[in-house]
């Protein structure tokens, strides 16, 4: 990868847009045949405004696409008995092909006994323990992480070359970081986990020619972290003086960056498009496995 006086941005928008496209021609297709259609259901807790401002854009894309969802709320109040019984009823119910907790939760709550409750076959985030023991061995029937799955599709469009190269994955969270790596693997490139504890951080990030950075610091990755011509995949959102920016400073990066993505514009749009195409693909597993 050569590096270019300006980075290649990689659209999130044109790239989500292109998938829901293809998703929206599908479910149509389901609907003209006279066939039930997947259904989503979010359940929020709480009124934390960064998650009703998600699971907002969540329900009006599942709308424009011709998707069915629902959207249950709750007070941030409720008990982990109640909230558990809610997701026990979602699993049994035959209508419903995705469900999604929407995180955080309030801290009362255990959100791993949450996630475990998910019925696996239901698990649109792809966080349940068992979806993520077939993440990693590589199972095709594994529903992936919504975030880490978006990014590869993303790179895909793009046509950044992952087999072989280097990829440095910032944070090692199970929501992005970690399931970031394993796909990144699965395309046979090399990878290297970085954390809090990582010593010489920007020395480490310099090798990658794919940096993936998900920990949640605005503007910590600058020039000085990135190998010219790397492909930079900005994973984190942050509110810094009133706007929103990730956890790469874009003026510099993208100077010395041969790809780019902008927050907002990037991994965020992939994300919830990745949603969608998850609840399809669970649909069309349980129609298989019926």
């Amino acid at each position: 990868m050569t590096s270019p006086a300006t980075a290649c941005i990689l659209d999130g928008k044109l790239t989500s847009r292109n998938l829901l496209d293809s998703l929206s021609l599908e479910l149509a297709q389901l609907k003209a045949q006279g066939l039930s259609l997947p259904k989503l259901v979010v359940v929020l807790v709480g009124d934390d405004p960064a998650s009703q401002v998600y699971v907002g854009k969540k329900a009006k894309t599942a709308q424009k696409i011709g998707m069915l969802s629902e959207l249950l709320t709750y007070p941030a109040e409720i008990s982990q008995t109640e909230l558990l019984s809610v997701i026990a009823r979602l699993n049994q119910d035959a209508s419903v092909q995705g469900i999604l907790v929407q995180l955080p939760l309030p801290r009362h709550i255990d959100t791993l006994s949450v996630i475990r409750a998910i019925d696996p076959k239901k698990d649109v985030d792809g966080l349940h323990p068992l979806n993520m023991g077939l993440l990693m061995s590589g199972d095709p029937s594994a529903c992936k992480p919504c975030t880490p799955a978006g990014v590869m599709t993303l790179l895909k469009a793009y046509n950044v070359p992952l087999a072989g190269k280097n990829a440095v994955v910032l944070g090692r969270s199970n929501i992005v970081g970690k399931p970031m790596g394993l796909l990144l693997l699965q395309e046979n490139a090399t990878v290297t986990y970085c954390h809090s504890k990582t010593a010489d951080l920007p020395a480490v990030c310099r090798e990658a020619d794919i940096l993936v950075a998900a920990v949640g610091v605005p503007n910590l990755v600058t020039a000085d972290f990135i190998k010219p011509g790397a492909a930079v995949i900005d994973v984190g959102i942050n509110r810094l003086d009133g706007k929103l920016v990730g956890d790469v400073d874009f003026a510099s990066a993208s100077q010395k960056a041969g790809f780019i993505t902008p927050v907002p514009g990037g991994v965020g749009p992939m994300t919830i498009a990745t949603l969608m195409a998850n609840t399809l693909f669970l649909y069309r597993q349980g129609q298989r496995n019926a």
